[in-house]
């Protein structure tokens, strides 16, 4: 539907935007948030520099890597090798808190109202920082989550003790072989809960979220606040394209992206959109 319409680029002024968004949160029904890798990374959890120097050096002088998303396409040659990565990136970006709460700020504007939140993001901030379990919708997966590798089954396993194992008994960049993880059924490798191709695991958890997102959809009515923040063009048909479809479908709703460089919304809605350009965290101060 959007692939050919015309799109416009933030042109208000900051603070007038700001404004319209403070009163469309406060005078919303209901609102939906939709967030994606640069909600997170605002929050401080960046894959590269002081943060990739600090936790991974010894990576990455060894492979010859530079961020921890390269890290993690490497192509090492045991899963000892594979794991001791894993394991750390698992620990560093979904157990261990993130630097800034931009996360907690968030909760501190939309906790009195009704909200939903639906995100691409896996790293668990939002539970983390106290949004409650019933409201969110993962997904693509969840770091804290393993699967069978075949997938056997639709089950997934809590990984942190697992996790927190392999990081504290890695040597030389290497876990020990008994603390490679296996399916319980199969025997089969486990792997990550990350939806990277048809081998995902949509487990009971994931369908009762789906189905409370619907239902938040289809039940909540009127004047309905469409918070996008930091979704990029990766997954668009997941959280932009229909965020841009109900505003349209609403002449009540309204559309808020906020987004670094990207602050966009389709011409044909331009009048139900505030678009912001700037950091998201910053922005949550000011509505503060």
């Amino acid at each position: 539907m959007f692939g050919r319409m015309s799109i416009t680029k933030s042109t208000g002024n900051y603070s007038d935007e700001i404004k319209r968004l403070k009163k469309a949160i406060e005078e919303a029904d209901a609102i939906v948030i939709g967030a994606g890798a640069g909600l997170s990374t605002s929050a401080g959890f960046v894959y590269n520099g002081e943060r990739f120097e600090k936790h991974f050096s010894d990576f990455g002088k060894k492979y010859g890597f530079k961020d921890m998303y390269s890290g993690g396409f490497y192509p090492y040659e045991t899963p000892e090798e594979m794991w001791a990565y894993w394991s750390k990136f698992i620990f560093v970006n979904r157990y261990m808190d993130a630097p800034k709460q931009v996360y907690e700020n968030l909760l501190s504007l939309v906790k009195d109202k009704d909200h939903f939140v639906i995100t691409t993001n896996v790293d668990h901030c939002f539970q983390k920082a106290g949004f409650e379990k019933k409201r969110l919708f993962y997904t693509q997966g969840d770091y804290g989550l393993f699967q069978c590798s075949e997938p056997c089954c639709d089950e997934t396993y809590e990984n942190e003790q697992m996790v927190r194992d392999m990081v504290k008994q890695q040597k030389d960049m290497k876990i020990p072989t008994e603390l490679i993880p296996k399916c319980p059924h199969c025997g089969k490798p486990l792997t990550m809960n990350l939806r990277s191709d048809d081998k995902f695991v949509e487990d009971e958890g994931w369908h009762q979220a789906a189905e409370r997102y619907e239902n938040f959809l289809r039940t909540r009515k009127g004047k309905i606040l469409f918070l996008e923040l930091g979704v990029g063009y990766n997954t668009p048909v997941i959280i932009k394209y229909p965020f841009w479809q109900m505003t349209a479908k609403n002449p009540e709703a309204t559309y808020a992206c906020v987004n670094y460089g990207e602050a966009v919304c389709p011409e044909d809605i331009r009048k139900q959109s505030i678009c912001i350009d700037g950091d998201i965290g910053q922005v949550i101060e000011e509505l503060r």
